[in-house]
């Protein structure tokens, strides 16, 4: 037995896990747009259009891996899982620092995108370590952790990124590295022996992940709230360097200081607000109060002219916060103990099928946006994920609304395991 398989799983463990993994990624945040516009001669337009294409088929592989990586950490443990998507993440960054060409930078993410598991398999874990009552306040905890990782992320990214485009890279693939040493030696696993189910093709192919989720009627009623929420965020995450950038003439720095602010007010609320409110609230009522504020953020975004203006607008979004909890814990209260990451990894997948949607269709309407002669709002893509937004919002109450009318907890007994 070894030093991790000997300690007790504790959120400690996997906060710590998510937070390393969070660090990396912020990184590169501020700097991945401006290295594809530089492959494309410095075009702006033409860049925008190539980060389109990039994060699209990181999204698409990300669809693709994510259900089967589910499905094995439902099979092998959460723990070889998590240092098998750790490893790819670090080929991945020393991939994109050495890119001689756009075409390597396909090549790097198409890695990644197959071994992007930490955020399912995370969510996984935490679902095996604490009981369903709990489980708002674990996703709350994670939550900050993910605000801290892009607290110092992006803010580092930005300053090394000043220096030389390529050397938030190196410094992410060394984050990725010392988090796969601190799985290997430190990381214990959640996912016991007994609580294993053999491995299925059938689910751990992407439509067949989606499908399965039918025996769950909470569960997939939810799905489409689930796709349509990410679609609108990922339109914002596609645009947000290049689009404050061209508008606001933000440098790198100035880029990652915005997401610092981001990550700290999303800390803030996801440690300390969510566990004391969500109580009050319930998860139901928190998921349409922070969907609403969402909606009202999003608009703001699209019509702010001054750049100090958006961070007054970060501060009150960040409220919204309190709906990713709330709406991860509704749904892991509604699925089978020994299928969480089977449940996890297939709405990892619909996150992905919403990143291939959504990253392009922002970079694109930036895109569009920027052309000689365009008459496209140059914040299109803010007012398309309010649009968004106001969908996923009421298919979130229609699906809570025949949950309380079926009086039961989603789960079909009699439905084929």
């Amino acid at each position: 037995m070894t030093a991790s398989s000997a300690r007790q799983p504790a959120l400690g463990f996997i906060f710590v896990t998510l937070l390393l993994a969070m660090l990396g990624g912020g990184l590169v945040i501020p700097v991945l747009p401006g290295l594809v516009t530089e492959f494309q001669g410095g075009n702006v337009a033409d860049g925008a259009h190539g980060y389109g294409w990039i994060a699209g088929v990181f999204a698409l592989m990300q669809f693709i891996g994510s259900p089967i990586i589910g499905a094995l950490s439902d099979r092998y443990g959460r723990r070889r899982v998590l240092l098998i998507s750790l490893a790819g993440s670090s080929i991945d960054y020393v991939i994109m620092a050495l890119a001689p060409s756009l075409g390597w930078l396909f090549v790097a993410r198409m890695i990644s995108g197959l071994t992007a598991a930490v955020l399912a398999t995370v969510n996984a874990y935490v679902a095996d370590v604490t009981p369903p009552e709990k489980r708002a306040q674990a996703f709350g905890l994670l939550g900050a952790a993910f605000g801290l990782g892009f607290v110092i992320g992006p803010v580092v990214g930005g300053l090394l990124g000043q220096i030389d485009l390529r050397l938030p890279f190196w410094a992410a693939a060394g984050f990725a590295a010392l988090n796969g040493i601190y799985g290997a030696w430190v990381l214990p696993e959640s996912l016991p022996p007994e609580k294993r189910r053999a491995f299925d093709w059938r689910r751990a192919n992407p439509l067949g992940a989606l499908l399965a989720l039918r025996r769950f009627p909470v569960v997939f009623g939810l799905a489409g709230t689930h796709f349509i929420f990410w679609v609108a965020q990922t339109l914002l995450h596609a645009t947000w360097v290049i689009y404050t950038g061209y508008r606001y003439g933000w440098t790198p720095g100035q880029v990652g200081a915005s997401f610092a602010l981001v990550g700290l007010c999303s800390a803030l609320v996801q440690a300390v607000l969510v566990r004391r409110v969500l109580p009050l609230l319930g998860e139901t009522r928190a998921i349409v109060i922070g969907f609403s504020i969402t909606i009202a953020a999003y608009l703001a975004y699209g019509v702010a002219t001054e750049g100090w203006i958006v961070y007054v607008i970060i501060v009150g979004a960040s409220f919204a916060g309190i709906a990713g909890p709330a709406l991860q814990s509704y749904i892991s209260r509604h699925s089978p103990a020994n299928e969480q990451g089977a449940v996890q990894g297939a709405f990892a997948g619909l996150t992905s099928v919403a990143s291939v949607v959504g990253l392009p269709l922002g970079a694109w309407s930036f895109g569009w946006a920027v052309e000689p002669g365009s008459h496209v709002p140059l914040g299109i893509a803010f007012f398309e994920g309010a649009a968004l937004m106001a969908l996923a919002l009421a298919l979130a109450v229609r699906s809570f609304r025949r949950d309380a009318a079926r009086g039961q907890d989603g789960v079909n007994p009699r439905a084929p395991a």
